[in-house]
C-alpha cells in the first residue's frame, strides 16, 4: 500500500475512519498511563483526529504524524486554529499553541524527533497498514521510542478473510508478536463492537472486537 492510497482516499472524501468526537477509550483509559503534564506525545497517523485536542486539554504537548495535507488544513480549519508553518527535513510543520502536526511520513521521522516523546497513543496507525508493513513500523517508531515511553494502543479484530482492509485485523497473538520486545503490550480491554457499528456488519463481519492495549515495561 502506497502513500498515493492514502492521499486519494483524503481527496476523494472516503474517510469513514475517522470519528467526529473524542474517542471514548481514550479518556477511559489514557488517565492509567501516567503521562505527566507537559510531556510530548506522539500520535502516528492522526489524520484530523480530535482525540488531538483531549490529549492537549489534558496538558500534553501534542506531536501528531500526518501524510495528508488535505487532512492537516482540516484539522486547523474545523479547530478554529492558526498554525504557523514552517518546513523542515521531516515536511511541513503546522504549529498552534501545543498541537504540533508534521506533514510528511512516519517512516521519516527521526530518532531525536521521537527520543523527546514519552506518550504515544496509536488508534489508527497500526490497523492502517498491511501486514507485511507492521513490523517495520514498529520497530521504526516503538523500537526508537525512549523508556519509559507509555503508550495506548488500540486495534481490532475480525475474521480477515470477511472484509478487505483498511481498517485490517490485527488480532491479540498478532500484538504481542509485534510487541515481544520493548515496549511491552498488555491488553487492557477486548470490547464486543459489531452491534455498535452496522456499517461493518454491512462489509461482511459476522464479529468485530476492538482491542485496548497499554504499552510500557
Amino acid at each position: 500500500m502506497d502513500a498515493n492510497f492514502w492521499l486519494e482516499r483524503w481527496r476523494e472524501g472516503r474517510t469513514g475512519f475517522h470519528q467526529d468526537s473524542v474517542t471514548p477509550l481514550l479518556p477511559r483509559y489514557w488517565p492509567s498511563l501516567s503521562v505527566a503534564p507537559g510531556d510530548l506525545v506522539l500520535v502516528p497517523l492522526c489524520g484530523k483526529s480530535k482525540d488531538m485536542l483531549w490529549l492537549a486539554g489534558q496538558g500534553h504537548r501534542v506531536l501528531g504524524v500526518e501524510l495528508s495535507p488535505l487532512a492537516v488544513r482540516q484539522f486547523f480549519s474545523e479547530n478554529r486554529l492558526q498554525p504557523k508553518v514552517h518546513a523542515s527535513a521531516l515536511g511541513e510543520h503546522y504549529v498552534a499553541g501545543d498541537i504540533e502536526i508534521i506533514c510528511g511520513d512516519i517512516f521519516a521521522l527521526d530518532q531525536a524527533t521521537m527520543a523527546q516523546c514519552a506518550g504515544v497513543y496509536d488508534r489508527a496507525a497500526l490497523i492502517a497498514l498491511p501486514r507485511p508493513m507492521r513490523p517495520a513500523y514498529v520497530e521504526h517508531v516503538y523500537a526508537r521510542l525512549p523508556p519509559p515511553c507509555r503508550g495506548l494502543l488500540i486495534t481490532l479484530d475480525y475474521p480477515q478473510d470477511q472484509m478487505e482492509g483498511p481498517p485490517f485485523s490485527v488480532g491479540a497473538d498478532e500484538v504481542q508478536t509485534l510487541f515481544s520486545g520493548q515496549p511491552k503490550a498488555h491488553l487492557l480491554d477486548r470490547i464486543e463492537t459489531l452491534s455498535k457499528e452496522p456499517h461493518f456488519k454491512q462489509r461482511g463481519l459476522d464479529r468485530l472486537d476492538t482491542l485496548v492495549y497499554s504499552l510500557g515495561n
